[in-house]
């Protein structure tokens, strides 16, 4: 094997239970858990056992994920908020935006629902149109959005790369084009956030949303939404609870007045466990250098799509350098089930995507873990 990422063997130390069962390829499903995440979230478990006095270490947790996601993604701690998951962020986006009849929401025809079903119901609540437009290659382009946004275009809403294809979105590029023409922009950053940078402040975003479970591998449960500060000041949140305000311990002062900072979206008693577990992940991806991690997944996916290639497999995710990711996607000739299942029979974990089979390694993944997909399922068979 040649060991092109200096931080592998650490990465491989945190995931050993998971690599000893099975060749795991299949992040943007979900990660499994590593040895750390595993050990503190069971410690917070222990520890709420016994609630008086117990959970005092803990005070500090949120305030230190939000740092450590704000580190991350490039952001301030006061512009992390705590979500359920992607899709609960991309709702209170979508529902924090003062968006009115006739203004419209552009997104590309190949985006996770999680990032559709938000602006659809906004078209049945207030008569925003949800305007889905082709795909350009595998994902949404600023020549897309050229071709179809006019006047009353107010929101583009993307993901950093989409989970089929693998697209990688120019979110600089696409984020500058918003900024230019007064349009907010939503990034849904489940299927690369972890596994490549990303800077909210190079890309203009509005509104980022992730969940803790694929590239972050964190638990299910939990996630951020980022709010740019200064569009904070000029939404209303779509929903109040006993933590949103300011002076929320005055219990009976019943002052709606929301917080500064993006915790004003949140309702109430937190997801602690959850909390510990996603710190323990995001600290340990700082850890493993997030550019690095990207260098040697996509150094993986080449050695893939060139053995599928060689192996005559038809390869759906878009090829140009620019427009890579950790996401490969691939057609096979005759019955993909039967060939997904002899994957797994064999212990390689990949998905099953409408009619693709979907490879998407992490940055602990080795050459001979990749080739493995290729060895099982032989030459494509025409």
């Amino acid at each position: 094997m040649t060991n092109k990422n200096p931080n592998l063997e650490a990465f491989r130390a945190e995931m050993a239970e998971a690599t000893a069962r099975c060749t795991y390829l299949d992040h943007a499903a979900v990660s499994p858990l590593a040895h750390r995440v595993r050990q503190t979230m069971a410690h917070y478990i222990e520890r709420r056992g016994v609630t008086f006095g117990a959970l005092d270490e803990f005070l500090t947790l949120p305030n230190r994920l939000r740092e450590a996601i704000a580190r991350l993604i490039n952001a301030d701690a006061d512009e992390i908020s705590f979500v359920q998951n992607t899709s609960h962020g991309l709702n209170i986006a979508a529902q924090s935006l003062s968006l009115r009849p006739g203004d419209n929401v552009i997104f590309c025809n190949i985006e996770f629902p999680s990032n559709v079903y938000p602006w659809m119901l906004l078209e049945r609540q207030r008569g925003v149109e949800a305007r889905c437009i082709p795909h350009d290659g595998g994902g949404l382009t600023v020549e897309a959005l050229e071709e179809y946004a006019d006047e009353r275009t107010r929101v583009v809403t993307v993901s950093s790369v989409q989970f089929l294809t693998g697209f990688r979105t120019d979110l600089e590029r696409i984020g500058a084009w918003c900024r230019q023409h007064g349009i907010y922009f939503v990034v849904d950053a489940i299927q690369s956030a972890g596994a490549a940078p990303l800077d909210v402040r190079a890309c203009h975003a509005d509104f980022v949303a992730c969940g803790a479970p694929k590239w972050l591998m964190g638990p299910i449960g939990i996630g951020f939404l980022y709010c740019r500060r200064e569009l904070l000041e000029e939404i209303t949140p779509p929903m109040a609870g006993c933590v949103s305000v300011q002076g929320w311990e005055n219990w009976l002062d019943y002052a709606l007045t929301f917080l500064p900072t993006a915790a004003r979206f949140e309702l109430g008693g937190g997801n602690y466990v959850g909390m510990a577990g996603m710190l323990a992940a995001v600290e340990m991806l700082l850890e493993m250098d997030v550019a690095q991690t990207q260098r040697w997944t996509l150094h993986l996916t080449d050695r893939l799509i060139a053995d599928l290639q060689r192996r005559g497999y038809r390869i759906i995710s878009n090829l140009d350098p620019a427009r890579r990711s950790a996401i490969v996607s691939f057609a096979v000739p005759g019955d993909v089930k039967e060939a997904h299942r002899r994957l797994q029979e064999a212990g390689v974990a990949v998905s099953l995507r409408a009619s693709y089979l979907r490879v998407s390694p992490h940055g602990y993944n080795t050459e001979e873990e990749i080739d493995r997909v290729g060895q099982v399922l032989g030459d494509a068979q025409v």
